[in-house]
């Protein structure tokens, strides 16, 4: 009788994880959908196609890395636990509290049932590994545990070692008679895997753990920890962080159509320009790095095919939107995005540029999301780095070891400060209701108005003193460089500066016009004087394309160069009393003769003095932004054409002619003949179709209407109406 059981037992099947699925309702497939939209981009033909991408190792992947902590201590319990599982079962290796996190498993498909008991899909075991929890492999044959009280005291000493994980250890010889480990394995309690490897069999590990798979579960996450804020002075902090951000973006571009600088050969922002850019601003490199990926992700800046950074016609038109839309636009992308902005300047990223193709990291965007959620729950709570770290790790735990994870937490709060969606480390109302998807965030109504006016200092200073205009900061910033900045900004004029505004095609009177009409206070002498002085000397030397000339008409400053030792890297030779050549280009002959403390100007062929064009846009066209990672939460609407769509490929499926049949094949009048007979009698056909290619495949439709050598029919595969070229059909017979 018992040998019957075990026949009866071996020949009985479990259900597949496809008929499973074909017995969920709509609304329990709507929730698998929700929570893994990956199987319905694109919707699966039918069921069995539906189980076999469910079971593939990129999406097993995704759906186990969504798992929090305890989710994943539940599945993993299931995954070393003997099948068929049972409710009581995985609460005896875990917890009372796994009732839930069952159910929910069971909604993600990672758990399905089989009458009253559970299973795990078998690509999931394998997924998980053959250790799952520290546990070794099911041994090979039954163990006598009541055999423990007779063994040697070193064996208990061993498997105590081994208990806990990890399940294998090494010995000096398997073979080696009248030891512990001969023991051991002679009772079954080790298993040896070669001549120097034991491992511990499972249900050996279970027992010894007392039938806990984990020897500490966490049911719930860390408590965060941190520190109470004010909700007046957190939106203080954010909108202040708000007005920088969308000030940065918009200096940056106009810094960068002005002094362009030039991709690396491998791609991306080089260092030397980062800086640069880094120091105009007045940030750090991290933040300036930060910055460039906004405007990079907001299509405002391109790097050009030859090989330049530069500001796109999209700038023009984003300057021209109000704060609040700036805003909104760029933290949307920064939430979605896959790039990194903080790998940038990162000791172990090498070749990782601003700006480069190196940036993408696929878990970037959860996190991010993960963390608003988490500051959303928590009102006025500013938590520390290590309270989210530790948050994070249990909400969604790092698996790939390596620092990129609690990295990625610590660039994302500083990013939410630089955005102002925090103040102070806590969550803004701005950041609430972006969030949130408000109607309106508030901004517009909450940042200082821009004024129109500066005031001259007798120390060639001038203090803006609020958020400049767009036209007068951008004027301004040509030939003043800022000093400070906060509430009220100071900018510095100097030699080099006004040398940058006549380098840009301003001359001194329109220079001196602007600042007088400009300023609310009279413009000091010294300044005047400045200005007429770095004018009159303004291109009294000039650099051209020769590879590079310098001419000059006082032959005294030609001689003063051709000594000058700061500049004999440069190769300078003399071709006339006036002329100097160099192989140099241009630019960096430029560079340093300014640096030298020489005022050159740029010369055009035609011997006009060159001026660089303030509004310099890229010809390029900006690539949208690749979102690498989880799929979007499908919308309602999504999830219902998927379920309907996966019914009627399930309904097809089941009709399909066995493989191998094939539709008689007909006239065209045949086909006209047949087709009209069964329009509108609700009769379903299987016709041949031609594709394009030449192969024919057979079609389950329902016939609606013919209109101009068209059939029009619902196509049982997709669940939708679709136009069919009747010289394209092949044969048609009733389903």
């Amino acid at each position: 009788m018992s040998e019957l059981k075990v026949v009866r037992s071996i020949m009985r099947s479990a259900p597949s994880f496809a008929d499973e699925l074909r017995a969920r309702s709509d609304s329990e497939l709507q929730l698998l959908f929700k929570l893994r939209a990956d199987l319905i981009a694109p919707v699966p033909s039918d069921m069995t196609a539906l189980s076999i991408r469910a079971t593939s190792g990129p999406s097993l992947v995704r759906a186990i890395e969504s798992l929090n902590q305890w989710q994943f201590e539940v599945l993993e319990a299931c995954v070393a636990l003997e099948e068929p599982l049972s409710i009581k079962s995985i609460i005896a290796a875990t917890d009372k509290a796994a009732t839930p996190i069952i159910n929910e498993l069971i909604d993600r498909a990672l758990l399905y049932k089989d009458g009253e008991d559970l299973r795990a899909p078998r690509a999931l075991r394998d997924m998980i590994g053959t250790q799952p929890a520290g546990l070794g492999p099911v041994g090979p044959a039954k163990v006598k545990f009541k055999d423990l009280d007779e063994a040697p005291k070193a064996a208990h000493e061993i498997l105590e070692r081994l208990t806990w994980g990890p399940p294998r250890g090494q010995v000096g010889d398997v073979r080696k008679k009248g030891t512990a480990v001969a023991w051991l394995i002679e009772h079954h309690f080790l298993i040896p895997m070669d001549q120097t490897t034991v491992a511990m069999p499972r249900e050996v590990g279970l027992f010894l753990r007392k039938g806990k798979v984990h020897k500490k579960i966490t049911t719930t996450a860390p408590e965060l920890v941190g520190e109470k804020r004010k909700q007046s002075e957190i939106d203080r902090a954010a909108i202040a962080g708000i007005s920088n951000i969308l000030r940065w973006c918009n200096e940056l571009m106009n810094y960068w159509a002005e002094e362009t600088p030039s991709t690396l050969q491998a791609g991306g922002l080089g260092i030397r320009d980062l800086r640069k850019a880094a120091e105009h601003l007045g940030v750090t490199e991290n933040c300036a790095a930060f910055v460039a990926e906004l405007c990079y992700l907001s299509g405002i800046v391109v790097a050009d095919p030859d090989g330049r950074v530069l500001p796109t016609s999209a700038f023009d038109m984003w300057q021209l939107k109000t704060p609040e839309e700036q805003w909104v636009e760029i933290a949307t992308l920064w939430s979605l995005t896959s790039r990194v902005a903080g790998l940038v300047g990162k000791a172990d990223s090498k070749n990782v540029n601003a700006l480069g193709a190196e940036l993408d990291r696929a878990n970037a965007a959860v996190i991010r999301a993960h963390i608003l959620k988490m500051l959303l729950e928590r009102a006025e709570l500013a938590p520390s780095l290590d309270s989210a770290q530790s948050f994070i790790q249990w909400v969604y735990p790092n698996r790939r070891g390596g620092t990129l994870h609690a990295d990625l937490v610590e660039w994302t709060l500083r990013e939410l400060e630089w955005l102002g969606i925090t103040g102070q480390g806590a969550l803004s109302s701005f950041g609430n209701r972006f969030i949130e998807d408000a109607d309106s965030i508030k901004i517009n109504e909450a940042l200082p108005k821009p004024v129109d006016h500066i005031l001259i200092q007798a120390d060639n200073t001038a203090i803006a003193p609020g958020p400049l205009t767009i036209e007068i900061a951008r004027h301004l910033s040509t030939f003043a460089d800022i000093e400070s900045r906060g509430g009220a900004t100071v900018y510095r004029f100097s030699e080099s500066s006004i040398r940058r505004g006549l380098d840009h095609g301003h001359s001194g009177d329109e220079i001196r016009t602007f600042l007088t009409k400009t300023s609310k206070t009279p413009m000091p002498q010294p300044l005047e004087y400045l200005i007429s002085d770095v004018a009159r000397k303004h291109g009294r030397l000039k650099v051209g394309y020769a590879n590079t000339y310098l001419r000059c008409e006082d032959e005294a400053t030609i001689n003063q160069i051709l000594g000058d030792k700061r500049l004999e890297h440069l190769r300078l030779r003399q071709i006339a009393p006036q002329v100097i050549i160099s192989d140099t280009e241009s630019r960096e002959t430029i560079e340093e003769l300014r640096s030298a403390g020489y005022f050159p100007a740029g010369e055009s062929n035609t011997g006009s003095v060159i001026t660089a064009a303030g509004q310099t846009r890229a010809k390029s066209r900006p690539k949208p932004p690749r979102i690498i990672g989880e799929a979007m939460e499908p919308s309602q609407t999504i999830l219902n054409s998927a379920v309907r769509a996966l019914r009627a490929g399930e309904k097809a499926s089941a009709r399909q002619p066995q493989r191998g049949a094939e539709v008689p094949r007909s006239t065209a009048n045949e086909t006209m003949d047949m087709l009209n007979k069964f329009i509108g009698e609700e009769v379903s056909l299987i016709i041949g179709y031609a594709d394009t290619n030449g192969g024919v495949t057979q079609r389950i439709i329902d016939p609606l209407s013919i209109s101009l050598g068209t059939l029009v029919a619902r196509d049982h595969g997709s669940g939708e109406v679709q136009h069919f070229r009747i010289p394209r059909i092949t044969g048609v017979t009733p389903a």
